[in-house]
C-alpha cells in the first residue's frame, strides 16, 4: 500500500484539519476553556500547566514545520489568503456578526484549514501529477 492511499484511507485531509483544530482550540478559544485562559487566570506555574505547554508547542513546531516545508512561504501566505477571503465571503454572504464569537471561530477554523492544508500539500501534486518530488537532505 503507498503512503498517498495510507493517508487517504485515514482520513486524510479531515483528519488533519481535526488534529489542527483541536490544537487551536486547546491554544486558544472565546469560551475561556483554553491553555491560553488557564495560564492567564493566574496561580504559579504548575508542572502540569509547563507539561500541558510543552505538549501544545511541540504540536504547534510538528504542524507549523510540516506547513512550511509544504508550502514554504508564499504558499502558506496564499492559503492564509484564500481561506481569509472565504471567510470574508461567508461573512458577507450570511451576515455573521463581526463582534460576536462566531467571527473568532471562523479565524481560528481557518488557521486549521491553512495548517490542515500545509501537512496534506506534499500528498496532493503526487496524487494529482503521479510525480514525486524529493527533497534536499538537510546539511
Amino acid at each position: 500500500m503507498d503512503e498517498t492511499a495510507a493517508a487517504m484511507r485515514l482520513g486524510g485531509f479531515p483528519l488533519r484539519f481535526l488534529v489542527a483544530a483541536a490544537l487551536i482550540l486547546a491554544t486558544y478559544n472565546p469560551e475561556g476553556y483554553s491553555y491560553f485562559h488557564w495560564v492567564r487566570a493566574g496561580g504559579p506555574i504548575t508542572p502540569l500547566k509547563a507539561f500541558a505547554g510543552v505538549c501544545l508547542a511541540i504540536a504547534w513546531v510538528f504542524l507549523l514545520r510540516a506547513t512550511m516545508r509544504s508550502l514554504h512561504l508564499v504558499g502558506t501566505i496564499l492559503a492564509a489568503a484564500f481561506f481569509g477571503t472565504l471567510v470574508w465571503l461567508l461573512i458577507t454572504w450570511l451576515h455573521v456578526d463581526a463582534e460576536g464569537h462566531a467571527l473568532v471561530y471562523l479565524i481560528l477554523l481557518c488557521v486549521a484549514a491553512v495548517v490542515a492544508t500545509g501537512s496534506s500539500w506534499s500528498l496532493f501534486p503526487r496524487k494529482v501529477t503521479g510525480q514525486v518530488d524529493v527533497d534536499e537532505p538537510e546539511r
